[in-house]
């Protein structure tokens, strides 16, 4: 098995979290004090294919693992991002 490294980066609106094939390993939320928290993340820009799509509680922390090998990303990796304070995104 080989390994590779791992890296984060974080956003607070909706934005690409990265350019290129990566896979997500983990995501970290901190959401709003109000509305309905929500993460989603799309291959191919604002219009792709929607990959992961999460919503969250108010006003508190949030980490999600993602098993195994994480989840392939083969374009790029966009985040929608909805009543989120910021998301740090952990790829490979």
């Amino acid at each position: 098995m080989s390994s590779s490294d791992v890296f984060a980066v974080t956003k607070t609106a909706d934005a690409t979290v990265y350019s290129g094939r990566a896979r997500v390993r983990q995501v970290q939320v901190k959401t709003a004090g109000s509305g309905s928290p929500q993460v989603v993340l799309k291959d191919g820009g604002s219009s792709g294919t929607t990959l992961l799509d999460v919503s969250f509680g108010t006003g508190d922390t949030f980490s999600l693992n993602i098993p195994d090998n994480g989840i392939l990303f083969e374009t790029d990796v966009y985040l929608d991002l909805t009543a989120c304070s910021s998301v740090t995104v952990f790829l490979s």
